[in-house]
């Protein structure tokens, strides 16, 4: 009886997300560390749970007159988004949940207030699995959706969890690029 599956392909777990302006260098394998590719990527932190990819496609029928079904279905659209919850609430997080915004430090005190409608700004995101079988890295994103700070019983229960969707950088990049360990069956 043969084995079913690929056990060597499962990538489980929580992992560590990172944050770059716009056109900044990208990793390209799973071992050189995200900052000495540039500087400017700076880790966020950890992430509670991993993260949510969704890719949906739109479709609009093509229909003849002579059929009663549709003889094929056609791409209108698609939306890429991204899910985190990260694990550590700080303003500077906040701020990068929020597209942009104020950070204030006061005596004793940091206070933050998210941006103007219209002065948000769109960053890049890296993700890297804990068990480093994998890394993403999403060339143009813009937080929308719901920003969700959760806070439970226990430090370990607060999160902030955040939605980005995925754009089309201006270089004409594709959306994302995922470097995953081998052995990846085609």
């Amino acid at each position: 009886m043969s084995t079913r599956g690929n056990p060597a392909a499962l990538a489980l777990g929580p992992g560590k997300l990172y944050i770059a302006p716009l056109g900044t260098t990208e990793v390209s394998d799973l071992v050189t560390a995200w900052a000495s590719v540039s500087a400017a990527w700076v880790l966020l932190g950890y992430t509670d749970a991993g993260s949510e990819f969704k890719y949906s496609i739109s479709t609009d029928a093509v229909e003849v007159a002579e059929e009663l079904d549709p003889i094929s279905n056609q791409s209108t659209g698609r939306t890429s988004t991204v899910t985190f919850a990260l694990a550590e609430i700080t303003a500077s997080n906040l701020q990068r949940a929020m597209n942009g915004g104020t950070i204030t430090a006061g005596s004793g005190i940091v206070t933050f207030e998210p941006p103007d409608l219209g002065t948000e700004v769109r960053t890049m995101l890296g993700f890297e699995s804990e068990d480093g079988t994998e890394r993403w890295v999403y060339r143009q994103c813009f937080q929308t959706g719901d920003t969700t700070i959760t806070r439970a019983k226990g430090a370990s229960k607060a999160t902030i969890s955040c939605e980005f969707t995925l754009e089309k950088p201006a270089t004409g990049a594709k959306l994302y690029k995922a470097i995953m360990q081998s052995p990846l069956r085609a």
